[in-house]
């Protein structure tokens, strides 16, 4: 499976998985494994970029000057390893989590100093007529674009019930579950929840044979 193919998937944007609901748990899934071995989607710089840009954190003109001022730097390269090291290290916190661990103090400590070195702002805007606060964060440097993912990872960790985020069943997406009941077991209904209710359904069957 290659990144091509992704754009196929039910649920993608941009060749990408937007399944999770939560920016940390769609950055878990830019390392999908739908149909076996994992795929590595953040290939390059300019697909970083891109997904930045398909999660809406980056305009098109943002995305364009970043590309256009860094794209095969070693800045550029090196900003890519360090999101994709991130990323484990979220996903090893998320499944701890999940399994009733603690988010280890290091990792703690890890967020902190990136939100300090790359804090997100707080602007007024003005939204269907009335005034709202939006937070943003200035992308002069392809290391400001680690202020979403540590804030985001910060809120999951601490605003979230840790009982609602859960690992697909059937594939190594993670997601947060918002519906009503929290008893969702799958990434999505069209990618993984039609396949956990058929086997559902077989194993049934089998039972009711034996």
């Amino acid at each position: 499976m290659d990144h091509n193919k992704a754009k196929g998937w039910p649920g993608s944007q941009g060749g990408f998985l937007f399944l999770g609901n939560q920016l940390t748990l769609d950055l878990l899934n830019t390392r999908p494994a739908l149909t076996g071995k994992p795929t590595e989607l953040l290939t390059d710089f300019r697909t970083l970029l891109q997904w930045f840009q398909a999660t809406g954190l980056l305009s098109h003109s943002e995305a364009a000057s970043l590309q256009k001022q860094w794209d095969r730097s070693a800045r550029a390269d090196e900003i890519l390893r360090t999101i994709r090291a991130l990323r484990e290290t979220l996903r090893g916190q998320v499944l701890r989590w999940e399994s009733g661990g603690t988010i280890q103090p290091a990792v703690v400590r890890q967020l902190n100093v990136l939100m300090a070195r790359h804090p997100m702002r707080t602007r007024v805007v003005e939204q269907s007529g009335r005034l709202i606060t939006q937070t943003w964060f200035e992308t002069r440097e392809p290391e400001d674009l680690l202020a979403p993912l540590a804030q985001s990872a910060g809120e999951l960790f601490s605003g979230f019930e840790r009982t609602r985020v859960r690992k697909c069943a059937h594939c190594v997406g993670h997601f947060l579950d918002t519906s009503k009941k929290g008893t969702r077991r799958w990434c999505s209904m069209r990618l993984c929840g039609n396949r956990f209710k058929v086997a559902t359904y077989a194993a049934r069957k089998r039972r009711l044979r034996s």
